[in-house]
C-alpha cells in the first residue's frame, strides 16, 4: 500500500494542471474523469485511487504531460454521486473510471458513449451495465467484486465462528442492485444453516443504529454486512454497533477486520482499481470496452481479528485459523 505522503503526491498532482505543462512537447492532453463511491478521507477510497494513479504512471501516462485527472468523491450520497456522473459526463473525458457498483449505474445513466471502466461491481450483467462478462457489448466494461453465491459463504462462516447465532441482520442497500441480489442470495440459504435472516437498510446512521440497537434486544443475533457505497461511508458507524451490542460480524472487505470487525471474507478491493488503469490505457490508445472482458475476481481472502473476536468471548476453531490468509492479533 502506497505511504499517504505518495498518495497526496499522485492525487495533488491529479487535482489541476497548469496549461503550460498540458502543452509541452506539443503532446494531446487526455481526459479520464474518475467518481469515486467513497468521501475524500476515506483511507479505502485513497488507497483505491492511489492504485489506479498508480498503474496509469506505470504504463507511461504522466500527470500533467499527456493526461489530465479529474476526481470527484461522491461519499456514498445518491444525490452526489448524480451530481457528479452529470459533471464528469459533461466535461467530456476520453474514459471514465467508476469506483464501485453504487456509481457505475448513475454514470451509465448519463452517458452510454463515453467509455466507463468500473471496479467493485457485482453482477454487472443482472444490472444491465453489459451484454455478457465475455463480450460487453456498450460503453462499459471492468472488474466485478464478487459473486451472488458468496452470501452463502458468509452464512457459513458466521455459523462456523459463531455457532450460537441463530439470527442474522444483513445490512445492505436497497436503492442499487447489489444490494437486492446480496440480499437474495443470503435469504435462500438462511435455512441451510439454521440461521433466520432478516434485512437492515443502509441509508443513515440514525436508522442503522436503531434497526440495529433493536435487532440485538433479542439473543443469538449476528450481523452480515454486505457490500455498498453507503456501506462503506458507515463503516465506523456498523464496527462499533457491532462491538457494543456483542454482535459477531462477516464483512464482505478486509478494511472492516482491520478496523475492529471480526471477519471477512472477500476479494481484494484495491489491485482491480490498479488492473483497471490498464484497461483505461488500452482504451486511450483506440480499444473499444464493448470487446474488453469483464474479469471476475481471482482470489478471495479470509481475514480474522482474534482481538476483536476476545473481546466477543469467541474461541475461534483451529480449523477456521487454519484457512485464514491473515489473522489480526
Amino acid at each position: 500500500m502506497m505511504k499517504r505522503r505518495e498518495f497526496i503526491t499522485l492525487v495533488g498532482g491529479a487535482a489541476a494542471w497548469p496549461l503550460a505543462a498540458r502543452a509541452q512537447q506539443g503532446e494531446r492532453v487526455r481526459r479520464i474523469g474518475v467518481l469515486m463511491s467513497t468521501a475524500a478521507n476515506d483511507p479505502l477510497g485513497q488507497a483505491r485511487i492511489a492504485a489506479f494513479l498508480h498503474g496509469l504512471q506505470q504504463l507511461g501516462w504522466t500527470d500533467g504531460r499527456n493526461v489530465r485527472i479529474d476526481i470527484r468523491w461522491s461519499g456514498g450520497n445518491a444525490d452526489e454521486i448524480r451530481k457528479h456522473a452529470a459533471e464528469l459526463v459533461g466535461i467530456a473525458p476520453d474514459v471514465m473510471l467508476a469506483s464501485g457498483g453504487s456509481v457505475a449505474g448513475p454514470l451509465l445513466q448519463a452517458t452510454r458513449t463515453i467509455p466507463i471502466v468500473f471496479t467493485a461491481t457485482p453482477d454487472p450483467v443482472g444490472a444491465g451495465f453489459v451484454d455478457s462478462l465475455a463480450r460487453p457489448g456498450g460503453n462499459a466494461t471492468g472488474f466485478t467484486n464478487l459473486e451472488y453465491g458468496l452470501g452463502a459463504k458468509w452464512l457459513e462462516l458466521l455459523k462456523e465462528i459463531a455457532p450460537r447465532v441463530t439470527r442474522a441482520a444483513v445490512l445492505r442497500d436497497p436503492a442499487i442492485p447489489q444490494g437486492t441480489g446480496q440480499w437474495g442470495a443470503i435469504q435462500t440459504a438462511g435455512p441451510s444453516v439454521g440461521i433466520e435472516v432478516s434485512p437492515i437498510n443502509v441509508r443513515e446512521a440514525g436508522e442503522i443504529e436503531r434497526t440495529v440497537t433493536a435487532f440485538a434486544r433479542q439473543p443469538n443475533g449476528g450481523l452480515i454486512v454486505s457490500g455498498s457505497g453507503l456501506v462503506h461511508v458507515y463503516r465506523d458507524i456498523i464496527i462499533k454497533l457491532a462491538a457494543r451490542h456483542k454482535l459477531p460480524a462477516v464483512y464482505f472487505e478486509r478494511y472492516y477486520v482491520t478496523g475492529g470487525g471480526l471477519i471477512s471474507y472477500a476479494a481484494d478491493s484495491i489491485d482491480p482499481h490498479r488492473r483497471a488503469a490498464s484497461y483505461v490505457d488500452r482504451i486511450l490508445k483506440g480499444e473499444n470496452p464493448a470487446d474488453l472482458p469483464v474479469q471476475n475476481p481471482t482470489k478471495y481472502e479470509l481475514v480474522i481479528n482474534l482481538k476483536t473476536a476476545k473481546a466477543l468471548g469467541i474461541e475461534v476453531p483451529p480449523s477456521l485459523l487454519a484457512r485464514a490468509d491473515e489473522v489480526i492479533e
